[in-house]
Order: C-alpha cells, then sequence, then structure tokens
C-alpha cells in the first residue's frame, strides 16, 4: 500500500526513524479515486484484498496524528499481518517538545475534512484535555468503533487508573493506552549490597518504604556511605505528585493539595543534606547518574518500564547489569500514550480493529504480546510493559540491563496501584510553575511563602485560573 508521510519536527533522528516507511510494502497498490482498485504497476487489475468475511475490504485513507513513529511502526506490523486491511496512510509527526503539537492537532480536528486525523495519540501530560476536558466533543466512544470495550478491558485486565483517564464526562470511553506506565524503583545493586547487605528486591523494598518516612530514613543510611538515593529532585516529584487526594483545580480555582505541598520540605531536606545530586531531569547531569558518573553514587531512580528501555539503557555506561527494581514507598505512574478516535472519521470500523488490536487482544498475535514481548519487528527487541496485566502475566519480562530480572513481576502490580483521578488538563503547564518555586525555595532563594505566592500568581497570569 503507499503511505504518505508529513514529519513536522526539526528532529533529523526521527525522520532517520521513519525512513524504512516509504520504502517497506512498497510493492502494493492504491484504491482508485472512485473506490475500485487501480492498476498494478506491471498494468495488471489486482484481484481485491478479502477481508475477513469474505468481502471485499472498504479501503480508503487513515489520516494518523502522533508525536512519536511508535504508532506508525506499529501500524505498518498490523498491516503486514492483515492484508485485507485495505487502506493507506497519512502520518503527521509532531513533536511535543517545543510545544507545537497541540495547537497543530487542535487546528486539524476544528477544521475537519480531509486533512482531519481519523485518530490522534495523546500522552499523559496533555490526555485529559482530549479525553475530559476543551477537546473531548472530539473524540468518538470506542463502542462507536465496533469495540466491545468493556468486556475488552475485564479480559485483558487492563488497570483502572488507565481506562479512566480515557473516560468522558458521560461515561463513555474515547481513550486507551498501550503500555502499562506504573512505576518501580530502579536501584543498583552493588550499592544495596554495600549499605543493607542484600540486592533481593523483596528485601529492598522493604528498606525503602512503604511510605516517605521510611525513604528518607534509607536516604541517611546511604548518606551516611557516600551515596545519594536519588539523582535530583524530579525524581520524587514523580511520585509524589501522583498520591496527591484531589487535583491542581478544585471547583475551578487553583487547589494545593497537601499531597503536593509535602514536596516543598520533602525537596529542601534532601537538599540540604546532600541526598541527592541536585540534578534536574533530561539534563545531562541527570544521565550522568545512571552510568555512576556523578558527584555521589546513586542509588536509584524512579520510573516506569520505559525509563529503562528508552532513557536508562542508553545512559547506564559500565553500570549495565547491575540494576534492579523493586516496589515504590508509594504506587505511582508516569507517561504513556492513548489513541483516540475522532468521531467524524469515516472509517470507525477500520480504527476500531486497529485500536482493539493494539489495545485489548490478548493472543500471541495482538500489539501487547509482541509490544512485552520485544518481536514487534522480529525476535530480539525491547520489552515493555503493556496495558494487560494478563499479557504480562504470560510473557518474558526478563531484562539484562536489570541483571536478568523479570520486570513484570514488579511492574504488573504497580499498574494496580497508579491513579490519575487528580490528573487536569492543566497538568503540564502548572507542574512546570510549582517544581520551579520549589527549587527556588529548597536552595533558599524564598521562604515557603514567597514561593506559594508567586506560583498563585504564575497560575494566575498564564491560565487564568482563579487563586483564593
Amino acid at each position: 500500500m503507499k503511505r504518505m508521510l508529513r514529519i513536522i519536527a526539526p528532529i533529523l533522528a526521527l525522520v532517520l526513524c521513519l525512513v524504512p516507511f516509504a520504502a517497506c510494502g512498497g510493492g502494493g497498490t492504491a484504491p482508485a479515486p472512485d473506490g475500485g482498485t487501480a492498476p498494478a504497476a506491471d498494468g495488471s487489475t489486482p484481484v481485491p484484498a478479502e477481508s475477513s468475511d469474505g468481502a471485499a475490504a472498504a479501503g480508503g485513507t487513515l489520516n494518523i496524528w502522533s508525536f512519536t513513529d511508535e504508532v506508525p511502526r506499529m501500524i505498518e506490523r498490523y498491516k503486514a499481518d492483515n492484508p485485507d486491511f485495505n487502506y493507506d496512510f497519512n502520518f503527521t509527526i509532531i513533536n511535543t517538545e517545543d510545544g507545537a503539537y497541540q495547537p497543530a492537532l487542535d487546528q486539524a480536528l476544528a477544521g475537519g475534512g480531509s486533512d482531519a486525523p481519523d485518530f490522534f495519540c495523546a500522552e499523559s501530560a496533555f490526555v485529559i484535555k482530549y479525553t475530559q476536558g476543551d477537546a473531548s466533543q472530539f473524540a468518538a466512544p470506542y463502542t462507536d468503533l465496533g469495540i466491545d470495550v468493556a468486556a475488552g478491558i475485564s479480559a485483558a485486565q487492563i488497570a483502572t487508573y488507565a481506562h479512566e483517564i480515557g473516560t468522558r464526562g458521560d461515561g463513555a470511553i474515547v481513550g486507551l493506552p498501550y503500555q502499562a506506565t506504573g512505576g518501580a524503583y530502579i536501584y543498583r545493586r552493588s550499592i544495596a549490597q554495600d549499605v543493607w547487605g542484600t540486592d533481593d528486591p523483596a528485601a529492598v523494598k522493604n528498606h525503602i518504604g512503604p511510605g516517605w518516612d521510611k525513604f528518607m530514613e534509607a536516604a541517611a543510611e546511604l548518606g551516611a556511605k557516600g551515596y545519594a538515593a536519588v539523582s535530583g529532585d524530579g525524581d520524587l516529584w514523580q511520585v509524589i505528585r501522583s498520591n496527591a487526594q484531589q487535583g491542581w483545580i478544585v471547583n475551578d480555582k487553583l487547589n494545593i493539595d497537601p499531597g503536593y505541598e509535602i514536596f516543598l520540605d520533602i525537596s529542601k531536606t534532601f537538599l540540604e543534606n546532600g541526598w541527592h545530586n541536585d540534578t534536574r531531569d533530561w539534563q545531562d547531569p541527570w544521565f550522568a547518574d545512571m552510568s555512576g558518573s556523578g558527584p555521589k553514587p546513586v542509588l536509584g531512580f524512579f520510573g516506569p518500564a520505559w525509563l529503562i528501555n528508552y532513557v536508562m539503557s542508553g545512559n547506564v555506561g559500565d553500570t549495565f547489569g547491575d540494576w534492579a527494581v523493586c516496589e515504590p514507598p508509594t504506587g505511582f505512574s508516569w507517561g504513556g500514550t492513548w489513541l483516540i478516535a475522532n468521531k467524524d472519521s469515516a472509517h470507525k470500523e477500520a480504527v476500531g480493529r486497529f485500536f482493539e488490536w493494539v489495545t485489548l487482544d490478548t493472543s500471541d498475535d495482538g500489539l501487547q504480546y509482541k509490544w512485552a514481548n520485544g518481536t514487534l519487528e522480529g525476535p530480539g527487541g525491547t520489552k515493555d510493559t503493556v496495558a494487560s496485566a494478563v499479557v504480562m502475566g504470560r510473557s518474558d519480562g526478563t531484562v539484562e540491563l536489570l541483571g536478568g530480572q523479570n520486570m513484570f513481576d514488579v511492574f504488573a502490580p504497580a499498574g494496580a496501584s497508579a491513579s490519575g483521578s487528580t490528573w487536569t488538563q492543566y497538568d503540564e503547564t502548572i507542574n512546570i510553575a510549582w517544581r520551579d518555586q520549589v527549587r527556588m525555595y529548597s536552595s533558599g532563594q524564598k521562604d515557603k511563602e514567597a514561593a506559594l505566592n508567586d506560583f498563585k500568581t504564575r497560575v494566575n497570569d498564564e491560565l487564568g485560573i482563579a487563586i483564593d
């Protein structure tokens, strides 16, 4: 089948990653403008593709919007495995780093017509906007796609937080993820052995938790031997933010939950005691701590499996194999990508077929199994945690970076303790403002009252959200 690709991102690596799409399967045929089948390159007339029930496939073109190449890779595999899926694809990939994805997507959805997406991806930072917030009116319920979504969620054992986030105010499920992003504590075996005499995950989890008091006791023990518990306060925030009782917005006003406010004091305590290396996540010193080349060796990082697979794997250096995962002090989730269909798509049945294969199919032929076992593009690929606990339960999650540990033993139950009930569509902007003020406070540049007042003012200025 013919595939057209638009890439709106100034990132060469992404362009290079997508080059194979244009090359694979290039010998296929495209539907003719009248809905028939165009002649092949040799002038012959191909036989129409057959659908599973023997009828000719409808065909057409699907417009797909994403911010990475993951979903385009999936749909290429789905097409290869299902030749009756007689569709062309327009992939529009816009990187989220510069904030360009959402405005472009919003414009395409509002504009409608042939250029509008048939389906699109939304990540955790802004998914609520499209499933429950200002843009949720564009979303099609999964039931409208021909999916028995309630039965599928139950059979696949999808974590509650994953489908709650995808549930609109009218009760319709309009988005599901393919990953599981419940988190764990990812720690250095050799450091745990030196401090506590064991690197066994079942024992280490009792040294670092449950609860923040226990984790700070562990940080003090680590500090006494010249180690840091985490790299920076961003590592702590990913856990703390998941444990608030209420979100940032309550009754249309800014709300600072005690679960968020605790971050002020914990961050200050860790900095003053030297229990972290004062790095910022996603910057070079943070990556350096993964290889043990920072000021102090760091015991661990908080994160889901994707942090291991796509971040740590390229930065651990000589510490490769010296890592393990255990239950964190409190449950949390971080990240994830939800699939959402456009209610105005003319190809809902086709979108539904693909969505079901990606999110709910628990067979060996479904995306969930291939993604979990690293076989999407053949044996030996990267293994990842998936939305279905059923699939993880019968998959091989052993990872060499973790010294051969089966990470699914920890990450599968992690999803059950994660929650998305406090997420709002404004979290991305508010979290940035909050973390900036917390760093000003913890470093002594502001007192607590000034930090809180400046945070409230910034949120009001940037988002127009009322404050007390």
